[in-house]
């Protein structure tokens, strides 16, 4: 991660994103202030005040959005201006106070290693009053981010974040309000950029004191749709551009199987990610993929990041005769309302195209049932196991 001009602290910039914070905004202006020399804040179209006048006695940038346009086209809005003026970092805090601003001297060390990192600020909640919903949501938005990209970050939904501008300026995106801070770790990812973390404070307000402009459905809506979209294009078989190249391991790969046979093994084998490869293997299995549903299976449990192990052998409890069959009847059942009563290899294969499409329909409704009963099932084993040996290796240190 070595560079040839290191970055100067002067080209390492601060953009605070701000809406309608007014009575905090000032207070986390000042402290970046105090740690770095440029700093400039994106007024969101705030309408609880004069962002620009609130802070005309401290040496910042105000850049303003006459409407509401969201947290990620404020941070873009602030990473082109940035470039612009020379700038080559750009350390994101959020206005709310959640942050501190000191913190800020952390990312510094890290920046000057790479010029090529995104630097995540992973949230110590071991603090009071952080709710159940982010805890919740950190959770689940680190899992999705493993199955996109095959990473995992300990907080990928920290808006505490170190960005090199010119190549984030250089990425195309969807998302524009939170989704954004989804999207953005995805895409930099498959560009080839490093993610990194550094352990930093939070502080969260009583509740009845906090001030949030995140709305529960539509942000958590749009955060949904991004993920959809991003595992959709990470199905795709061809890559999208890379900024940063990496070296291929193709060759260690055919040097040393057995290495490669283990990390298949330990790939992605937390309680969630055994079940999701186990669902995604079940799905597949039960539809009518004929004779190609190991190929598929691998394909997807690849570009997905699952354990291939396991979403390949689940495919066993679903082979020919009893799962087709049923299939065959639930669609039956949805073309002419009533069961098919005499089902034999004859009767399939003399009407097999008939079959075929009952099969089809039938796999739509058996394959997302049995999909999610067998990543629950897998879910529940796996945390029981781990518990298990969690415990037994606790006995026995004792």
């Amino acid at each position: 991660m070595e560079q040839n001009n290191p970055i100067q602290l002067n080209q390492i910039w601060c953009a605070i994103p701000v809406f309608n914070n007014k009575d905090i905004v000032k207070d986390v202006a000042a402290g970046c202030c105090s740690a770095l020399k440029n700093v400039v804040v994106v007024d969101d179209g705030s309408t609880d005040t004069d962002v620009e006048s609130l802070l005309s006695d401290l040496d910042v940038t105000v850049l303003k959005h006459e409407i509401n346009l969201g947290k990620g086209q404020a941070i873009r809005t602030a990473a082109r201006y940035i470039e612009a003026h020379g700038g080559l970092y750009m350390i994101t805090i959020d206005a709310d106070g959640q942050h501190n601003p000191h913190d800020i001297e952390k990312f510094i060390p890290l920046i000057h290693e790479s010029d090529s990192d995104i630097i995540i600020g992973c949230r110590n909640f071991n603090t009071d009053n952080v709710p159940f919903k982010s805890r919740f949501g950190r959770k689940v938005a680190n899992f999705w981010l493993r199955v996109e990209t095959g990473i995992d970050i300990d907080d990928c939904q920290s808006g505490f974040r170190a960005y090199p501008v010119r190549h984030l300026n250089q990425l195309k995106f969807t998302g524009s309000h939170y989704d954004f801070e989804a999207e953005v770790l995805a895409k930099a990812a498959w560009a080839g950029l490093q993610l990194r973390t550094v352990v930093i404070d939070v502080c969260y307000p009583k509740p009845e004191e906090r001030i949030s402009s995140f709305r529960p459905f539509l942000d958590n809506l749009r955060i949904s749709l991004i993920h959809s979209m991003l595992v959709g294009r990470r199905l795709l078989p061809w890559g999208p551009k890379r900024l940063v190249n990496k070296k291929r391991s193709d060759v260690d790969i055919v040097r040393h199987p057995g290495k490669y046979f283990k990390m298949l093994l330990q790939e992605n084998v937390t309680p969630g990610g055994l079940a999701m490869a186990a669902a995604v293997g079940t799905f597949l299995a039960i539809l009518p993929l004929l004779f190609i549903h190991t190929i598929v299976i691998i394909y997807v449990a690849a570009r997905l990041n699952l354990n291939k192990v396991v979403a390949v052998n689940v495919q066993h409890l679903f082979m020919p005769p009893f799962v087709p069959a049923l299939c065959i009847e639930v669609g039956y059942y949805m073309r002419h309302g009533r069961w098919l009563t005499d089902i034999s290899f004859e009767i399939v294969f003399s009407q097999f195209s008939d079959r075929l499409v009952e099969w089809f329909l039938g796999s739509l409704i058996i394959a997302p049932l049995g999909a999610v009963l067998m990543g629950a099932i897998i879910f529940f084993l796996v945390t029981v196991i781990k518990k298990s040996i969690a415990y037994g290796s606790k006995s026995r240190s004792c």
